[in-house]
């Protein structure tokens, strides 16, 4: 594992270039909200009035994809699925969007990786800004019991 400084980049292509890399290199950690709810702790009950709170997984998909919902709905069995906002994904993680990583995540949520991430060195956030985290994909999966599947597509070309 090695945790590299970078100056700021706006897009997936300018952060593959400072990093020297393809943009398939660069592997996005999404913190995905699921329909299903887990037990609340006491404060959570306390403070909600409800006895769950929401829960949430890691998908780790390439550069240049996207997370196929239908695939990733079907992969963790359930019906609904979405990126929350903002100020829940830090609440879930502990990380701001753009430095989400399952490493030292507030909460230990599953992990679903994209397979055409086995057997690869790869770069991910490393829960700061400016900075990048490059880990053996494999090691990854291995510590964290991730789940590998296809969950990904080709993102949509932009204009």
């Amino acid at each position: 594992m090695e945790i590299r400084e970078r100056p700021q980049a706006h897009s997936l292509t300018e952060a593959a270039a400072l990093l020297g890399l393809q943009p398939s290199d660069i592997v996005k950690t999404l913190v995905v909200k699921t329909s299903s709810r887990r037990p609340a702790d006491v404060s959570s009950v306390q403070a909600t009035g409800s006895g769950t709170e929401p829960s949430y997984l890691f998908a780790l998909v390439p550069g240049g994809r996207s997370i196929s919902w239908p695939k990733l709905r079907a992969i963790v069995g359930v019906n609904r699925l979405r990126l929350p906002e903002p100020e829940l994904a830090l609440a879930a993680t502990g990380y701001e969007r753009g430095t989400i990583v399952p490493i030292g995540s507030t909460t230990d949520w599953p992990v679903y990786a994209d397979e055409s991430i086995v057997g690869r060195r790869i770069a991910m956030g490393a829960g700061v800004h400016g900075h990048s985290l490059f880990v053996e994909a494999d090691d990854l999966i291995r510590a964290y019991g991730a789940t590998v599947a296809d969950i990904s597509q080709p993102e949509a070309v932009r204009d």
